[in-house]
């Protein structure tokens, strides 16, 4: 039985100070939004005990899925880097960026340089520099792309690409030929019926792309909530799971910080695949079991 947990949208706090010459465009709204509300609805108590019960599980792996920072101050990364070492080895924990890691243009390298090891695919299993990567971890083999893509003031969408939607394909097909588990890795949640500012624009062929070479598993960020969704695959439908915030504060009008941990076991046409959510309540102290679900099996 392999453990794989899940984690998303940290945004670690607290904010650094912004330079005047950062707080220009979209930072100064992002900026505005931090200090009236983001602050407070983010709370590194919760990520620190969110993180010591997933520590306390010893998951095989660790999947996060984007938004470790806020506005994408340069001064935001570096602490981010060491969250992330604390956090686990890049051999054991695997990344992909979020949209408020790439908010604004000037920043785009930033994530790749200073967590670019957890970003990266093993030697043998990735044919090209950056995304899509895959590594194979026990039974799994992790597919990571990355959604994140500089935006407008007021818009949170994520795009893939057509060369990164090939290269997708690709993988899928060649996985497909082998006895792994996929599990794909993606900030944007790719399922339909989202706000359109904050939704993935090229969801619909993400879509087709799995109906028809398949996958096991998609996890996902982005909207901050519980969601279990399923899509159609070439032998059965495919779970498609997001989690709320890793540190969202108890006693807010959103869902308090959550993970979820994995149990995968089985073989290619056998697997199985259950689901426990830990996290945090508005009702009481302390991380506790919130749910438990079978999703293949």
């Amino acid at each position: 039985m392999f453990l794989l947990a899940h984690l998303s949208d940290p945004h670690l706090g607290p904010l650094p100070a912004p330079r005047f010459a950062e707080l220009a465009g979209k930072r100064a709204i992002g900026f505005v939004n931090w200090s009236r509300n983001r602050r407070r609805h983010h709370s590194t108590e919760a990520l620190a005990a969110l993180v010591d019960d997933l520590k306390a599980a010893r998951p095989d792996h660790v999947a996060l899925t984007g938004d470790l920072v806020n506005i994408a101050l340069a001064a935001e990364f570096a602490p981010a880097g060491e969250w992330l070492a604390r956090l686990g080895t890049p051999a054991d924990v695997s990344l992909v960026p979020g949209n408020h890691d790439v908010y604004v243009r000037r920043v785009v390298d930033h994530a790749g340089r200073h967590w670019g090891d957890y970003m990266r695919g093993d030697p043998d299993a990735t044919p090209w520099p950056g995304f899509p990567f895959v590594r194979r971890r026990g039974p799994l083999a992790l597919i990571g792309l990355s959604t994140a893509v500089p935006t407008a003031p007021f818009l949170a969408t994520g795009r893939l690409g057509g060369e990164q939607l090939a290269r997708f394909a690709e993988l899928l097909v060649t996985l497909a030929s082998e006895s792994v588990f996929r599990v794909v890795l993606i900030h944007h949640p790719p399922t339909a019926g989202h706000a359109r500012h904050k939704r993935l624009l090229d969801a619909l062929p993400f879509r087709a792309l799995l109906a028809e070479h398949g996958a096991e598993l998609v996890l996902h960020g982005h909207h901050h909530e519980h969601a279990v969704v399923r899509l159609e695959g070439p032998h059965g439908t495919i779970p498609v799971v997001g989690v709320p915030s890793a540190s969202a504060a108890p006693g807010g009008d959103r869902e308090p910080a959550a993970y979820n941990l994995y149990r995968i076991g089985g073989r290619p046409g056998g697997w199985t695949c259950e689901v426990t959510s830990r996290g945090l309540r508005h009702d009481r102290d302390g991380v506790a079991e919130l749910r438990r679900e079978m999703l293949i099996g």
